[in-house]
């Protein structure tokens, strides 16, 4: 089992009377990650804030910030049991018994114009054997079809932008291997976490965007990018694209300071495992 220590820091300038705040910074509750213990600090007095859990297990924070700065500091005790399983034995679900949670990642959305990848997707992977091994051809591909580059996209970049140029962040790998899957008709979604692993040449810690296909009844978890290490991202959010699942989306005028982000993994040489990469096909999402 993996037990992460968590640990953020964010610095706001709100220069308005107030701004609005939503944020995607807590870990999710699924049956495969749970948070033993929490802590929130806000330095405004005036500030209101308030938690929510939807059906899936993600937490949402609201908050109203008055004019002035503001600082949000938290830290996490996650721990996770994934499941996992034999990619060989992992097969696809047919589009007639796809359950209607799964059915809204298969059509295209904002940053993810599967429609305008069909034929293309169609042609690398539409002749493959079905299953978890068609879903890692198309990880596989993108890994190898962009590099990564900090600062190379923005907030408008699509996954048709990014087949275009083959250079992007983790954001982008994953709106690209989305749009692929769901092109040949494999249920795909955006997951936020954390980049545990991830080489420090790349810059300090920071927030990640992986992808989860639905196959063989179950969410499975994908890194296009490659950047990190899958055991050890703890999942955040999950949308359709990058437009549901932001760490934050503020209304009013506001400045930011880079968020500061902190992941360490206990390691006991028993009960606590460090985070490894392995060929397993892995989930801490709900069934």
């Amino acid at each position: 089992m993996i037990r992460l220590q968590y640990s953020l820091e964010l610095a706001y300038t709100v220069l308005t009377p107030s701004a609005d705040f939503f944020f995607n910074f807590h870990p999710a509750f699924t049956p495969q990650q749970s948070v033993v213990q929490e802590h929130l600090s806000v330095n405004q007095a005036g500030a209101t804030w308030q938690l929510q859990q939807d059906a899936d297990g993600q937490r949402s924070l609201r908050l109203q910030a008055q004019s002035g700065p503001l600082q949000l500091n938290y830290q996490a005790t996650v721990e996770m049991r994934h499941y996992s399983d034999d990619p060989e034995s992992i097969a696809e679900v047919p589009l007639y018994q796809l359950p209607l949670e799964a059915l809204r990642y298969i059509y295209p959305s904002r940053y993810c114009q599967s429609d305008r990848l069909a034929a293309y997707a169609y042609d690398l992977f539409g002749q493959q054997a079905p299953g978890y091994a068609r879903a890692q051809a198309v990880c596989n591909w993108v890994q190898q079809h962009v590099k990564f580059r900090s600062n190379s996209s923005s907030g408008t970049t699509s996954a048709v932008d990014t087949l275009v140029e083959c250079v992007g962040v983790c954001r982008d790998f994953a709106h690209l291997m989305i749009a692929m899957c769901r092109a040949i008709n494999l249920p795909a979604r955006f997951v936020t976490g954390t980049d545990y692993g991830a080489d420090p040449a790349l810059g300090p810690p920071d927030f990640h965007a992986y992808v989860e296909v639905y196959l063989g009844g179950r969410w499975y978890m994908f890194d296009p990018s490659g950047t990190a290490i899958p055991m050890g991202m703890m999942r955040l959010a999950t949308g359709r694209d990058a437009a549901d699942a932001a760490f934050a989306t503020i209304f009013g005028g506001v400045t930011s300071d880079a968020p500061r982000i902190g992941v360490v993994a206990e390691h006991d040489g028993g009960q606590w495992q460090l985070p490894v990469h392995t060929r397993q096909g892995l989930s801490t999402a709900l069934v």
